[in-house]
């Protein structure tokens, strides 16, 4: 062993090794001279440990005084208490320091294009440049403790699934393509060219497979990829948990989901979920909040009004109504006067969602004391707002948001609307902006009682979660003029829907589901198809027909027929879970080396163009 090579880690000491002799390796955070005393803290990825030069030892003292900022050194020293008064309560070695005996520059390190240190108030630098030198970001304590917090999820994850019976298994990188949703990334064959393998957007049908094969149950950590347009929770790889299971129904997926994110919140955050986790159907969920993926730590839901409409006086409400559409609204409670009637006009805020969400318009009443107000208060009666009132639950000072039309742009609409009062009004926080209100004045609180801060606690109710069944098989594809499968198509229809798969696709409903957490999908799957003569029907729906099937799937095709039992599963996008339990709203703060919005890596220049001769070995022709 290397003289310079730690004994103890920067987080290790404590009063129990006061006397010890101790070897740190680690990165200066800050140096502090106060004249005949040189103070250095020294930090890894476990702690801080503060490191005491003293000025008798003139030699040792200069070379103090000479180390920078982020400067890699080891240093080794006798282990005593800090001067009382001077202890930090805030960090686990507060209590103890070194007092330095040797130092050793492992790396020098010039000025840095940013600083890594955090300081509260301090801004961070420009997000582009923090991806071009990605390797000094992560050197920032914040995104140390997420990318710790991302092993411990994934690790109670294994530990979870394999008390259960599952095998981590892994599936191949390199596929064929068969274009369906995402664009896929293609690599070109060195061998025949011409020919392109496909990276995978999932593993679903290897895991679909591995099920044919008999491994009844399997899970993967999987990296996927899709060529798709990116946005703050979305990245061109990523990665998910991929389960598979035979011989079950959906009931035994999302018992086993509910079970395992109990696990991932009691083990990672403290948080005791309460399970089974609310389940409403598609159809139910998006008449009540207009989304396929609602937040509900809010209320707001949407009410129908379609029969009270109906006998209103209101041309454009009959109409929509008399055209097989509906009439729904949103009782924004006491919000009346925070919005005037101009900015309720055709262009002001709201108007804008509704319009921009493919709805004719958006109407509105204010409930003004016992009289309700607004742009089509006089199409009803005093009976139908009667009416109105009971149903809408309307008091003094609450503002009615009206839409009019089909039931799918209804929905759209006033699910928008919806989810932009409860951001606009508050109806909800962030468990990250109510820990940071606390974490600051806590801080205060300890410094004046001498103490450690107590750490924010995490409450179950900031985490809502919600499963969404019974979607829609097919959604018509009007660009195509042709069905289009609404998960992916190998989704098994109910039942008793089958049917309608000749008759009447668009009444068909799938076994699939979909975990929703804090409005935002972290979850879906499905029951397979597992009898080939089915899967055959449905890909003739989707325009395959079974020539073309037998080309792109003849092997799923014959797989189906070679004993393939009942089967099903679910992916869980695991960015997205580190998100959401981290306390951030950007996925890049939960992956170690990400892609900027323009799905470039900036550190390592990629894409990149290559040389002539790796084209002409490929088969490809530059330019």
């Amino acid at each position: 062993m290397a003289e310079w090579q730690r004994t103890h880690t920067c987080g290790d000491l404590r009063e129990e090794h006061i006397g010890q002799t101790a070897t740190l390796n680690g990165w200066v955070l800050i140096t502090r001279n106060f004249g005949n005393q040189v103070f250095v803290d020294v930090r890894d990825r476990h702690g801080l440990t503060q490191v005491v030069f003293e000025a008798d030892n003139p030699e040792l003292f200069k070379a103090a005084n000479d180390l920078g900022r982020e400067w890699v050194l080891s240093v080794s020293g006798k282990v005593r208490r800090r001067v009382p008064g001077a202890e930090r309560i805030d960090i686990a070695t507060g209590k103890v320091e070194i007092e330095a005996t040797s130092v050793t520059v492992l790396n020098p390190c010039p000025p840095l294009p940013f600083s890594v240190t955090e300081f509260p108030d301090e801004k961070l630098a420009n997000e582009d440049l923090r991806l071009q030198y990605r390797y000094l970001d992560l050197r920032r304590r914040s995104l140390q403790q997420v990318l710790i917090l991302r092993h411990r999820i994934n690790k109670v994850i294994r530990d979870h699934l394999d008390a259960r019976g599952f095998l981590e298994l892994e599936t191949p990188l390199l596929g064929k393509s068969t274009p369906e949703g995402a664009r896929d990334y293609l690599v070109p064959s060195r061998i025949s060219h011409g020919e392109f393998f496909a990276l995978p957007q999932s593993p679903q049908l290897y895991k679909q497979l591995l099920m044919v094969a008999g491994y009844d149950r399997y899970f993967q950590i999987a990296r996927c990829l899709r060529d798709e347009d990116l946005r703050a929770d979305r990245q061109p790889e990523f990665t998910q948990l991929d389960v598979e299971m035979s011989f079950i129904e959906s009931d035994d997926v999302l018992a086993l989901m509910e079970g395992l994110a109990a696990d991932v919140f009691a083990q990672c955050l403290g948080v005791t979920l309460p399970i089974p986790f609310s389940r409403l159907r598609y159809s139910e969920v998006m008449a009540k909040y207009g989304s396929d993926k609602p937040d509900l730590r809010f209320g707001l839901e949407i009410i129908d009004v379609t029969d009270i409409a109906s006998e209103s006086e209101a041309t454009f409400l009959k109409e929509a109504v008399a055209e097989g559409g509906v009439v729904r609204a949103i009782n924004v409670k006491g919000a009346a006067a925070k919005y005037s009637n101009t900015q309720l006009k055709p262009g002001g805020e709201l108007p804008k969602i509704a319009d921009a969400n493919k709805a004719r318009g958006l109407a509105w009443m204010k409930a003004e004391g016992d009289k309700l107000t607004g742009s089509i208060e006089k199409f009803f009666p005093d009976p139908l707002k009667a009416r109105l009132r009971e149903r809408l639950g309307v008091e003094p000072a609450d503002l009615l948001l009206f839409v009019a039309g089909s039931e799918a742009v209804v929905s759209e609409a006033l699910g928008a609307l919806r989810t932009h009062l409860g951001s606009a009004l508050k109806l909800y926080r962030n468990w990250w902006d109510e820990k940071a209100e606390y974490d600051a004045a806590e801080e205060e609180r300890a410094k004046k009682e001498k103490r450690r801060a107590t750490p924010f606690a995490l409450r179950p109710e900031h985490f809502r979660f919600l499963w969404v069944t019974d979607f829609p098989m097919f959604g018509w594809n009007d660009e195509e003029k042709r069905w289009a499968a609404m998960h992916h198509p190998f989704t098994a229809p109910m039942d008793e829907d089958l049917p309608n798969l000749d008759t009447d696709p668009g009444k068909v409903r799938a076994k699939a589901y979909d975990l929703v957490l804090n409005g935002y999908e972290v979850g879906g799957g499905s029951i397979r198809i597992h009898r080939q003569d089915v899967q055959s029907r449905v890909f003739k729906l989707l325009g395959m027909e079974l020539e073309d099937a037998r080309k792109r799937f003849g092997f799923l095709l014959d797989a189906l027929q070679s004993g393939a039992p009942p089967h099903g599963g679910i992916a869980l996008g695991l960015d997205r879970w580190c998100m959401l339990l981290a306390g951030t709203t950007n996925i890049r703060d939960v992956i170690a080396f990400p892609k900027n919005q323009k799905a470039r890596d900036l550190m390592t220049g990629a894409p990149a163009p290559v040389d002539a001769r790796q084209l002409k070995d490929l088969g490809l022709k530059p330019g």
